[in-house]
């Protein structure tokens, strides 16, 4: 496998932003074999639904969910110049429907299911493409912290095989480990 990489720097929860990536992505290629939505917070104050505050929810959900929409939105031209298009989306255990919620970080779990519905809405509005949601686990990074059990190699090994290995037919799923996993 060869080819290059290119990293942007995008406040994805600032449209403009999005934009100027874009635009300086343009600058440099017109094709773009994958894109890999990997940004996403988790508040302090995210701790009980009941107290969970019209803003936590909505900066949670602008930059876990409504960012992967629109930075999908703003490279899917580049990714229709691919041959194998793919999108990955870093979702979350924690976004799953089936035993997924147990009262930890509502807002970020609630984003993260957001994220898996615009896996799907995505994957079937772009049928050639290969559109994803993956968990990468409990890593061991500013957000998962030291006592995570993975290591940042082991939770960017599933958004890697999504990106540039699995099947491209497989499309519209939840993926851990290489694995499909319930919504």
């Amino acid at each position: 496998m060869h080819g290059s990489v290119t990293f942007l720097q995008i406040d994805i929860a600032d449209v403009d932003s999005i934009t100027s990536a874009a635009e300086e992505f343009g600058k440099q290629s017109d094709r773009l074999d994958a894109l890999v939505n990997n940004a996403g917070i988790l508040l302090d104050d995210d701790k009980d639904i009941l107290s969970t505050t019209p803003e936590i929810l909505e900066n949670t959900l602008r930059t876990n969910t409504l960012g992967a929409l629109l930075v999908s939105q703003a490279f899917v031209p580049f990714l229709k110049k691919s041959d194998a298009p793919r999108i990955v989306n870093v979702s979350s255990g924690g976004g799953q429907l089936t035993d997924g919620a147990d009262g930890w970080a509502p807002a970020y779990c609630i984003s993260k299911t957001c994220v898996n519905g615009v896996t799907v809405q995505l994957a079937a509005k772009l049928p050639n493409f290969a559109v994803n949601s993956v968990c990468p686990g409990w890593v061991r990074t500013d957000m998962g912290g030291s006592n995570a059990t993975r290591s940042v190699a082991e939770g960017a090994s599933g958004v890697v095989w999504l990106a540039c290995e699995a099947p491209q037919s497989l499309t519209g799923k939840f993926v851990k480990d290489r694995k499909v996993i319930p919504w």
